[in-house]
C-alpha cells in the first residue's frame, strides 16, 4: 500500500516536471522571440523630448514671455492601494488647501490613470515630489509665462495647457516659436519608473525663435495704466487705445481694456480675450473729418480761408436734417475743421466726385486689413459707390455709413501727418534662432502713397489747431505740443442708432514740429462726459506726458522750455537719487562667461536673455523675478552642478533716468 503511495507521489512529481520542461520549453526556445518582443515593448518606450518655446521681448529687450518647467503629479489606480490614497489625498489637501474628499474622489476606482494635480511650480511641489507610494508619480511639464500678467495680453496671447498657441504673436507665430520636438528611447521598471536612457537613440529637441517686438512695455504699461483709469473716471464699459510710430508703422503699445491674464486664461470671457483693435469696428465719428478734408485740400477743391454759411447750426440736405452741436453762422474752411462742424463738412463733401472719395478713403486702408500680424483681424466696411445712397457721401463726410477698426485708423492717420505715405502696422523688429543667430529683420513696410507732402503738412498743422483753438483744448499740454481731432458717434443698438451709447474718441499725435507718437484713444459707452474732446482727449494727455516724462531722452528737444515735468518729490529725494545713479553706474553690464558645462557660471550684471541662454545649453532650470539685468542668483558661481538644479534669477531694470524724469 505505501509503494502504491510513493508511486503515485513519484508520478504526480514527475508530470509536474514534465509540464514545467515543457512550458520552459515553450517560453525559452519555441516563444522565446515573441516574449522577448513583449517584453521589450512593455519597458522600452519612445519618450518626446519636447522643445523649449521661444522667449519673446519688447523692443527694448525687455523679457515679456519664457518658459518655467513645473510639476504634474499623477497616480495609476491600477496599482495604487488604498491606504496610500488616503495618505495622498490628506497631504494633497494639506498642501493646496482643499477638502480631501476633492482628491479621494479623483482617485476613486482602479482602472485608471488619473491626474491629480496639473503644473505646479516646482518650488511649491518639492514635498510632494519625496512621496514614495507605488503608482504614484510625476512628470516635468513646461509652462509659458507672461512675465508682466495683464501687460499686452492681447499682444502676446497665450499656450494652453493642452499646448495649443492661443491668440496673439503666440498663434501668428506658432511654428516658429514652438520649435521642434525630439525623442529618446527610454527603459522602465515594472513601476513604470525609468531605468535608463538609450543614449544613441537621442534626438534632440530644437528650441523655438526668439522674437523682439515693436512696443516698448513702459509705453504700453502707461497706455493700460490711463486707459484704465479713464474707463473709472467717466463710468465707461471699455476701451481701446493703439499707439503707432508715425515713420515707421511701428505699433508701440495696443491695449483693450478690459483685458485679462494670460497666465490664467481660463478665467477670462471671451470678449475679455478677444482682440477688439483689430476685430471689433466701430463707426468713428468726427474723427474722420481728417480723411474727408485732406482728400479736398489734395484736390485743391477747397481754400483754408474761404467762409462758408453754417445755417446757424441747421441744415437740411437732401431731405436729410443735418445739425452741428455747436451753432455757427459762418466760418471758414479751417474754423469748419477746428470746431467740427457737420454742415461744413455736408457742403464741402459735395465738391468731390464719388469715385475719386472713394478712392482716397480705400488709399488711407478703409474696407481692407492692414496685414498686422495678429490673427482674427477683421476688415471694416466701405461701401463701394454704386452702392451709395443720395445721402452716402454726405454721411461718409462726418463718420458715418462707414465701419472701421481702431488699428486701420490708427495707421491712417499715420499716414495723414508723416508726409502721406500709409505704412502697414508692424508687431515684430526680429527674429533671432535659440543660438542667437538673425532668422529675419522685420523692415517697415510702405504700402502706398495717399496724399501729397504739401496736404499732410498742411492737416498736420490744422490738427494742432484743433488742440489749440478747437475741440480738442482738454489734450493741449503745457509741456509739448499737441495735435489731433476728437471724435463723438451714436453707437447701433438693435439697428437704430442710440441716443443714450457713444463711441468717445480722440485721435492725437506728438510733437506737432516733428511727430513721433500716433495714439488712438477709444472709449465705450461713458456715463460721464459722451463726447471725445470731454473724454477721450484728457486721457490722451495723461498719456502723452508720461511718455515724455519716462522717455525724456527721446523728447527732450521738444519741450517747451519754460516748464518742467520733474514732479516734487524728485526735487526732494535728488541725493537719494544721484547715490542711486552712482552705485548703478559702478555696475557694468558683463557678457556671460561659462568656463565649465559642469560649474555654474556667474551671471550677475548680465542682461536676462543672455542668461537664459547660457542655462538652456546647461540644462539648468529657472525661475525669474524682474526683468533686464540680473543682480542676483541662487545657486553660487562655480558651484559643481548635479544636473538637476532650478535657478532663481532676480532682475532689475530700474534706471535712474526714468526714475528722475517720472
Amino acid at each position: 500500500m505505501n509503494n502504491n503511495r510513493a508511486l503515485f507521489v513519484i508520478l504526480v512529481l514527475l508530470i509536474i516536471f514534465i509540464t514545467l520542461v515543457v512550458r520552459l520549453v515553450n517560453i525559452q526556445i519555441l516563444k522565446s522571440e515573441e516574449y522577448a518582443y513583449n517584453a521589450q515593448k512593455q519597458q522600452t518606450k519612445l519618450e518626446t523630448i519636447q522643445a523649449e518655446s521661444g522667449l519673446i521681448y519688447d523692443r527694448n529687450n525687455i523679457l515679456l514671455v519664457y518658459n518655467r518647467t513645473d510639476i504634474s503629479f499623477y497616480a495609476d489606480l491600477r496599482m495604487l492601494k488604498q491606504k496610500d490614497k488616503n495618505e495622498i489625498a490628506r497631504l494633497f489637501a494639506r498642501k493646496f488647501n482643499k477638502n480631501v474628499n476633492y482628491y479621494l474622489n479623483l482617485l476613486k476606482g482602479n482602472s485608471k490613470t488619473v491626474s491629480i494635480e496639473k503644473k505646479v511650480q516646482s518650488e511649491f511641489a518639492e514635498s510632494l515630489k519625496k512621496i514614495k507610494k507605488d503608482g504614484f508619480f510625476f512628470r516635468e511639464e513646461p509652462s509659458r509665462v507672461n512675465h508682466y500678467n495683464n501687460l499686452a495680453s492681447h499682444i502676446l496671447g497665450y499656450v494652453s495647457n493642452d499646448g495649443k498657441y492661443v491668440m496673439g504673436i503666440s498663434e501668428y507665430f506658432k511654428e516658429d516659436l514652438k520649435g521642434v520636438d525630439g525623442s529618446r528611447m527610454v527603459q522602465r521598471d515594472a513601476l513604470g519608473r525609468i531605468v535608463t536612457v538609450v543614449d544613441e537613440s537621442i534626438t534632440p529637441a530644437v528650441s523655438g525663435d526668439h522674437f523682439y517686438l515693436t512696443i516698448d512695455k513702459n509705453y504700453q504699461q502707461i497706455l493700460e495704466d490711463e486707459v484704465r483709469k479713464g474707463i473709472k473716471d467717466y463710468s465707461a464699459v471699455s476701451g481701446t487705445a493703439i499707439m503707432m510710430n508715425p515713420n515707421t508703422g511701428e505699433i508701440l503699445a495696443l491695449t483693450n481694456i478690459e483685458d485679462y491674464d494670460p497666465n490664467e486664461y481660463w478665467k477670462a470671457n471671451d470678449f475679455q480675450r478677444r482682440n477688439r483693435a483689430i476685430t471689433d469696428t466701430y463707426e468713428p465719428g468726427s474723427t474722420f473729418k481728417s480723411f474727408t478734408l485732406a482728400s479736398l485740400i489734395d484736390q485743391n477743391l477747397c481754400r483754408l480761408d474761404e467762409t462758408l454759411n453754417l445755417e446757424n447750426g441747421k441744415y437740411r440736405l437732401n431731405n436729410v436734417n443735418i445739425r452741428d452741436t455747436h451753432p455757427f453762422n459762418k466760418l471758414s474752411v479751417a474754423g469748419i475743421f477746428e470746431q467740427s462742424s457737420n454742415i461744413g463738412f455736408a457742403k464741402l463733401v459735395q465738391r468731390i466726385d464719388n469715385e475719386k472719395f472713394f478712392k482716397y478713403l480705400r488709399g488711407f486702408g478703409f474696407g481692407n486689413t492692414t496685414s498686422i500680424t495678429l490673427p482674427g483681424e477683421t476688415s471694416g466696411r466701405l461701401r463701394k459707390p454704386n452702392e451709395w445712397s443720395k445721402v452716402s457721401k454726405t454721411y461718409l463726410s462726418f463718420g458715418y455709413e462707414v465701419s472701421v477698426t481702431p488699428v486701420q485708423m490708427a495707421a491712417a492717420y499715420c499716414a495723414l501727418i508723416n508726409g502721406g505715405v500709409l505704412y502697414e502696422p508692424q508687431l515684430v523688429q526680429r527674429q533671432i534662432n535659440a543660438n542667437g543667430d538673425l532668422i529675419k529683420e522685420f523692415e517697415p513696410k510702405e504700402i502706398r502713397r495717399v496724399i501729397s507732402e504739401k496736404t499732410s503738412e498742411i492737416i498736420k498743422n490744422l490738427l494742432g489747431d484743433v488742440v489749440n483753438n478747437g475741440t480738442g483744448k482738454k489734450a493741449k499740454s503745457d509741456f509739448i505740443t499737441i495735435g489731433g481731432k476728437t471724435g463723438t458717434s451714436q453707437k447701433l443698438v438693435d439697428g437704430a442708432y442710440s441716443k443714450q451709447y457713444y463711441n468717445s474718441s480722440f485721435i492725437g499725435f506728438f510733437p506737432v514740429e516733428d511727430p513721433q507718437v500716433v495714439c488712438l484713444i477709444l472709449i465705450n459707452s461713458p456715463d460721464q462726459g459722451k463726447y471725445g474732446g470731454l473724454v477721450a482727449a484728457p486721457i490722451f494727455k495723461n498719456v502723452a506726458e508720461r511718455i515724455v516724462q519716462t522717455d525724456n531722452d527721446k523728447f527732450q528737444q521738444y519741450l517747451n522750455p519754460n516748464t518742467s515735468l520733474r514732479p516734487k518729490f524728485v526735487e526732494e529725494k535728488q541725493d537719494d537719487f544721484k547715490k542711486l545713479e552712482s552705485k548703478i553706474k559702478s555696475r557694468n553690464v558683463k557678457e556671460v562667461k561659462l568656463s565649465s558645462i559642469n560649474k555654474m557660471p556667474d551671471l550677475i550684471n548680465c542682461q536676462i536673455n543672455d542668461a537664459i541662454s547660457v542655462l538652456t545649453k546647461l540644462g539648468i532650470k529657472y525661475k525669474i523675478i524682474g526683468s533686464g539685468i540680473v543682480v542676483s542668483q541662487s545657486i553660487t558661481a562655480n558651484k559643481k552642478l548635479n544636473g538637476d538644479e532650478t535657478c532663481l534669477l532676480e532682475c532689475s531694470e530700474y534706471s535712474v533716468k526714468r526714475a528722475l524724469n517720472y
